[in-house]
């Protein structure tokens, strides 16, 4: 490692941690070697080395890589803050996902992370009125990773998106910081309606697996929404929805449901509704 390159790591406690975990796998994994060199040692800054992997993952016949590169680069030039929230991100899948053995994992095989990481840049291009740069980002997301979001939807840092399989976010979408959702989520709108359609998810929310929450409602912080509800109406803050259509059902059950995680909530149920 140069002097300038240790001296960034150094100053990165993510980047620092992401490439002694890489350095241990090129040793252990021979086979895997070359590819873990190629993907984070051979760079000097985390930023780097998410520009050439996702870049490679992104190309196809219609757009090389060194040109999707390029638009990675000049997004996270132009946008520091971007950086910053791929580092919180990858933060919350080594912390609430138990599948996650350090950073390596989620950066180079966590599909969840790598769509979310997609989406920011496809995000950035919408804002910069490159439009349709940023649609084709948001269909070739929705060809690798089979996650759907689209570029003008808002999220924050800090989230989680577990497996990332038919998850979709519609357009007016806001997603706020520390949320936690797993596979086949669903923010859409509620038919032909135009103009602010989406839902609105507050900080510290759990969206539990193939939930869907349709229409210009608010998904109150700090509650959970359970796995395959339909949710129609509003969501108090702190308290758990369940069913078709998901009612309330209970309280959130702890002061942070997305880093807990804690998706079983059937006694909670039971008590509720006296069965």
């Amino acid at each position: 490692m140069s002097v300038a390159v240790e001296r960034i790591a150094n100053l990165d406690p993510v980047w620092s941690s992401l490439r002694a975990e890489a350095e241990s796998i090129a040793v252990s994994e021979p086979a895997l070697a070359s590819f873990v060199h190629g993907s984070i040692l051979a760079h000097a800054r985390l930023e780097d080395a998410l520009s050439f992997h996702l870049a490679n993952k992104l190309a196809n016949a219609d757009t090389s890589a060194m040109k999707i590169r390029d638009t990675f680069q000049a997004a996270f030039a132009a946008a520091p803050e971007i950086g910053q929230a791929v580092r919180a991100d990858l933060s919350a899948i080594r912390d609430r996902d138990p599948a996650s053995r350090g950073f390596v994992q989620p950066f180079l095989f966590f599909k969840g992370f790598q769509a979310l990481q997609s989406y920011r840049i496809a995000h950035w291009l919408w804002k910069s009125n490159r439009t349709w740069m940023a649609m084709y980002f948001q269909n070739r997301i929705s060809e690798v990773f089979g996650a759907d979001i689209h570029p003008a939807a808002r999220i924050g840092r800090g989230v989680f998106i577990d497996h990332a399989t038919g998850v979709v976010i519609g357009e007016t979408a806001v997603v706020e910081d520390d949320v936690s959702m797993l596979h086949g989520v669903t923010l859409g709108g509620s038919g032909k309606e135009r103009g602010d359609r989406h839902p609105k998810v507050r900080k510290g929310v759990m969206i539990g697996a193939s939930a869907t929450i349709l229409g210009n409602i608010e998904v109150g912080e700090y509650s959970r929404v359970g796995a395959g509800s339909v949710v129609l109406q509003p969501v108090p803050a702190n308290c758990t929805v369940a069913g078709v259509p998901a009612k309330v059902v209970g309280c959130a059950g702890c002061d942070n449901p997305s880093h807990a995680m804690n998706q079983n909530f059937l006694d909670q149920i039971v008590s509720d509704f006296d069965i």
